[in-house]
């Protein structure tokens, strides 16, 4: 690919990894409670789930998504109630029982499990991969490759950004420091979990 293309699409991409989200929002919860190094090897999940996401767009999903409504709307529907349901899991949080949770290992598969189904629940972004992505391919040339090549500097973008977003948290854990302050943090991200939730439920087909 040439620089030019790349020189529009690295910025531009970076923006979406930055982004607010909800996968975002777990990064700095996760770090809140766990720590940065949990944080950012559950990020992993996330991870994979895009990086699944990319390989089905490049094999031809986008046309799928683009005319099933029954699909989209049933990934659309199962996302928003995992991220209610997170939310929920938030809001009845006891903090002060929070550092008493143990399980190191099982800890970090179900933190990535949980970014995996977060990633994986979301429509908005499999679109991101079928009509932004897109964009920066030359039809001239061989499209697969320059697919993978997109989605390969998408993951590590969205790496940054994993470990961005837990470096916040993790100066938020100091912050709050007190069981209170985690309970105002718990409800704060539970709210915003809860209005990522309602916008997916109100994301229209592109």
């Amino acid at each position: 690919m040439d620089i030019a293309t790349l020189s529009l699409f690295l910025p531009a991409c970076f923006a979406l990894n930055m982004a607010p989200g909800p996968n975002n929002l777990l990064s700095v919860s996760n770090a809140t409670r766990y720590g940065y190094r949990r944080a950012c090897v559950a990020g992993i999940g996330r991870l994979l789930a895009f990086a699944g996401m990319i390989a089905l767009a490049a094999a031809g999903l986008a046309v799928v998504l683009q005319t099933s409504e029954l699909l989209f709307y049933g990934i659309k529907i199962v996302g928003a109630g995992y991220l209610l349901y997170l939310a929920w899991q938030l809001w009845r949080a006891n903090p002060a029982a929070e550092d008493a949770i143990a399980a190191p290992a099982n800890g970090l598969l179900a933190l990535a499990r949980q970014e995996f189904l977060v990633a994986a629940g979301n429509p908005k972004a499999i679109l991101i991969f079928t009509a932004f992505l897109p964009q920066f391919v030359d039809p001239t040339h061989a499209i697969t490759p320059q697919f993978m090549l997109l989605g390969a500097l998408f993951l590590l973008l969205e790496w940054i950004a994993i470990s961005a977003y837990a470096y916040m948290g993790l100066h938020m854990r100091r912050w709050f420091a007190e069981p209170r302050g985690k309970r105002i943090f718990n409800r704060c991200c539970a709210g915003l979990l809860s209005a990522a939730a309602s916008v997916l439920l109100m994301a229209k087909r592109t």
